[in-house]
This record gives C-alpha cells, sequence and structure tokens, in this order.
C-alpha cells in the first residue's frame, strides 16, 4: 500500500519532476503532506500552486527552447541578461513571430511578444546561458527596444538601461544608431545621447 509520500513522489516522478498542487489535491491526498516534504527538502516551491523534485535539475533555457524553439530572448529578459537594469522579470520575455501559435505551459513563466517579421530578424545573435544556446538579441537591439517601449517600460528603467549600457567599454554607438534608423527611432535615441552624453 503506497503511503501519500510514495504517491506524492510518484506524481513528480510521472510529471518529469514538476507539479501543480491540484494534481496532488485531485488525488484525494491533503496538501499538508506535500508541504511536509518542502519542510524536509524533498520538494522545492517554484511559484504559487507549482512545485518541483528538489533533485530534479531545471535548466529554465533548456525549457523555453524546447517550448518556443524559435523565439527569441528579448525585452527584460535581454536587460537582465546584458546586466543593463537591476530589474528581475519574473517571467522570461520571448519575442516570437506575429502568426505563432504557442501554448504555454505553467512552467517556467514565459510572456511572449508577437513581432511582425519584418522587426523580428533585426539584431539577433546566438547566446548561451546556462549551457543552453539560445536565440538573443544584441546588446544594441536591446538598448534600442527599451527607446522604442519606452513608454511601456517608464523612464526610470529607460535611463537605467541607456546609462548602464553608456558605460561599457565595448559600447557600439554605430551599430546602436543603425538599429534604431531599422527601427525608426533614431530621432528619438538621439535625443537621449544628446543628453546623456
Amino acid at each position: 500500500m503506497l503511503t501519500n509520500r510514495d504517491k506524492i513522489l510518484k506524481t513528480f516522478t510521472q510529471k518529469n519532476g514538476i507539479v501543480k498542487l491540484k494534481e496532488i489535491t485531485e488525488q484525494g491526498i491533503n496538501k499538508y503532506h506535500l508541504l511536509k516534504l518542502v519542510e524536509t527538502g524533498e520538494i522545492e516551491k517554484l511559484q504559487r500552486g507549482i512545485y518541483k523534485l528538489s533533485e530534479y535539475q531545471i535548466n529554465d533555457f533548456a525549457e523555453i527552447k524546447k517550448i518556443v524553439p524559435s523565439g527569441i530572448i528579448c525585452l527584460y529578459s535581454a536587460w537582465n541578461f546584458y546586466e543593463l537594469t537591476t530589474y528581475m522579470p519574473h517571467e522570461y520575455h520571448i519575442a516570437i513571430e506575429q502568426k505563432s501559435k504557442i501554448k504555454l505551459p505553467d512552467y517556467p513563466p514565459i510572456k511572449l511578444y508577437y513581432w511582425n517579421k519584418s522587426v523580428l530578424s533585426i539584431g539577433v545573435k546566438t547566446g548561451k546561458i546556462e549551457n543552453t544556446e539560445i536565440e538573443i538579441y544584441e546588446i544594441e537591439k536591446s538598448v534600442c527596444d527599451a527607446v522604442k517601449f519606452r513608454n511601456k517600460i517608464g523612464k526610470d528603467t529607460l535611463n537605467e538601461i541607456l546609462t548602464e549600457y553608456l558605460k561599457l567599454k565595448d559600447k557600439n554607438i554605430d551599430k546602436l544608431i543603425k538599429y534604431a534608423k531599422l527601427l525608426r527611432i533614431e530621432r528619438i535615441l538621439q535625443n537621449y545621447l544628446d543628453v546623456l552624453l
């Protein structure tokens, strides 16, 4: 006869190490038994209502690559990757083509941006995060995206990104302006650069 602990651990094994609380309680197991396993360290809480087996190693970027194979790391996730902002996004920001249809799982948390094909392909490079090859926008393109979406992200975030970028030894202002032209924000970027440089 399986104990509640055995049933819970079996569910985690069947679900590749990640389980929703609901999937446990639907088996008639009180959530107290799951929380007990969190206390002992066998299970970890990932986010509200989602848990993982502690021994199960999650590489979020490898998971994202499986879920959104043609996705490109953008906006907050890219700014964070380049250390242009102190803001830690609680979800992964991924750009995909406008017509794409993708069903997102509960984990990892992903926010999709549906961009026009002509814009989507500008400034993409291959990078490595957590031993996973991913597509990410180049730093200059990412800075231009901050200018482009300035009204959505707010002045403080934009100023932080621009200031941090301009501090870099290997910044490439020519490339920055090239991307700004392609994104039709050259004049706006120039106004910011005139103030900050």
